[in-house]
């Protein structure tokens, strides 16, 4: 069984439920192929006597029994579906795909309120609701999930949180160990789908074949999802992206998708690759004063691909040869290498900057963290540049950090880590 962190947080939840009388539900959002069903009945089959599993994409006539929230839902579940087995106050219910349901959503705190069962929802994206939900967001394996997956326990894990945290080094051959997992893990990316695959069989072969799969179903669902003149624009959006990041200004610019062009023709193309978890926004930190969000200029932006594997795959065999033989170099090293940086702080719940104040300087991330703007520099080499020098300078965080393929060590002002550093030390 490949382990998930979210596993946890349902765990907590459940409890809750059993003992506090919490009278939340959990909706679960996340981009396509994240595995949210998956791991919904993984939990299900291992905390509860009964599931009862409803797909409103697959089910489309079980909408009805949602239609009057005062009736009782457990008499109109077991009236609707055949040879549904009930217990009360061990049944876990799963709403999936609600976005093909819209009206069903009215119902969900009357359910949750409902102390016989416990209800998980699963949408896409947000969905519109009252205040008894616990919103949970699903996405790839982070690199530490990976290190489950590949025979390391949480105990070990736990001591790397720690020992990144102290700013502690590793052991030169442990530290080379982990670089060299972290490079198979540049390279297969986190979708699950593709993690267990690999797990089972080691194959890099058939790593890109399932990376193409998903990425053929990503556009297959754009496609669904849209008119046909609109997911040809969306697809476009979501082309250019590799090619933006593989060029020395990452800046996202429309008139890269099709010279000439502007926000006006793909602004929405990037709205609904924003909102599907398709992408994961950078947005230009220029005065770097918190909160971020209110300061940040939006017009100034970066996208990286929700998986590191899914870029690799597009990059190409060459480039993913590169990276596990730890060669790869140029501007395609620095796209890899800052998206696999800006999935594992968007993982670990921080919304993601840069601080570009002019066309010669750039500190490629920064994140609020304690209520200060602390800069984190993914530049090839191990010495701090101008640009992070600058910010430090002018304005003083207490911590900062700079991410290289060495050991951990201190500097005057600057934590230096290896890349695979950003999972334990800022979670």
């Amino acid at each position: 069984m490949l382990k998930r962190k979210l596993y946890r947080e349902l765990l907590n939840w459940k409890s809750e439920r059993l003992h506090n009388h919490c009278d939340k539900y959990i909706l679960i959002t996340g981009a396509s192929q994240v595995g949210k069903t998956y791991l919904v009945k993984q939990f299900a089959n291992a905390e509860y006597e009964s599931f009862i599993d409803i797909n409103f994409r697959k089910q489309p006539q079980l909408k009805k029994m949602f239609e009057d929230s005062s009736e009782d839902i457990v008499k109109k579940i077991t009236a609707n579906i055949r040879d549904v087995n009930f217990v009360e106050g061990k049944t876990l219910i799963l709403l999936d795909e609600i976005q093909y349901a819209k009206q069903v959503v009215r119902s969900l705190d009357y359910m949750a309120r409902d102390m016989r069962f416990d209800l998980v929802v699963i949408s896409p994206t947000g969905i519109d609701t009252d205040e008894n939900v616990r919103r949970l967001t699903l996405y790839p394996f982070d690199f530490e999930e990976f290190l489950w997956a590949n025979g390391f326990d949480e105990k070990t894990t736990d001591s790397l949180h720690a020992r990144f945290e102290a700013n502690e080094p590793l052991p030169l051959a442990y530290h080379n160990r982990l670089a060299n997992l972290f490079r198979e893990y540049i390279v297969v990316g986190g979708m699950p789908e593709v993690v267990y695959s690999f797990y089972e069989h080691r194959d890099f072969a058939k790593v890109m074949k399932l990376q193409q799969n998903i990425l053929v179903k990503y556009r297959a669902g754009i496609a669904k999802s849209n008119t046909e003149r609109r997911a040809g624009l969306i697809n476009k959006c979501y082309n250019s992206i590799p090619k933006q990041l593989n060029s020395e200004l990452k800046k996202f610019k429309y008139s890269r998708v099709e010279k000439g062009q502007t926000k006006r023709k793909y602004g929405t193309s990037v709205d609904w690759l924003l909102e599907a978890g398709y992408v994961i926004p950078s947005y230009n930190a220029i005065n770097a004063s918190v909160p971020l969000e209110e300061s940040c200029n939006k017009s100034q932006f970066k996208l990286y691909l929700n998986d590191v594997g899914l870029l690799t795959c597009i990059y190409g065999f060459d480039t993913k040869r590169h990276v596990l033989n730890n060669v790869v170099k140029g501007n395609v090293r620095t796209a890899i290498y800052e998206n696999i940086v800006a999935e594992s702080l968007r993982a670990r719940g921080y919304n993601i900057y840069y601080h570009k104040p002019d066309d010669n300087h750039e500190v490629e991330f920064i994140i609020e963290k304690d209520s200060e703007a602390i800069p984190i520099e993914a530049k090839v080499g191990s010495r701090v540049s101008v640009s992070m020098s600058n910010y430090i300078t002018k304005f003083k965080p207490k911590t900062a950090y700079k991410l290289t393929e060495e050991i951990s060590q201190q500097s005057e002002d600057t934590q230096i880590m290896p890349y695979y550093g950003v999972v334990f030390a800022l979670s």
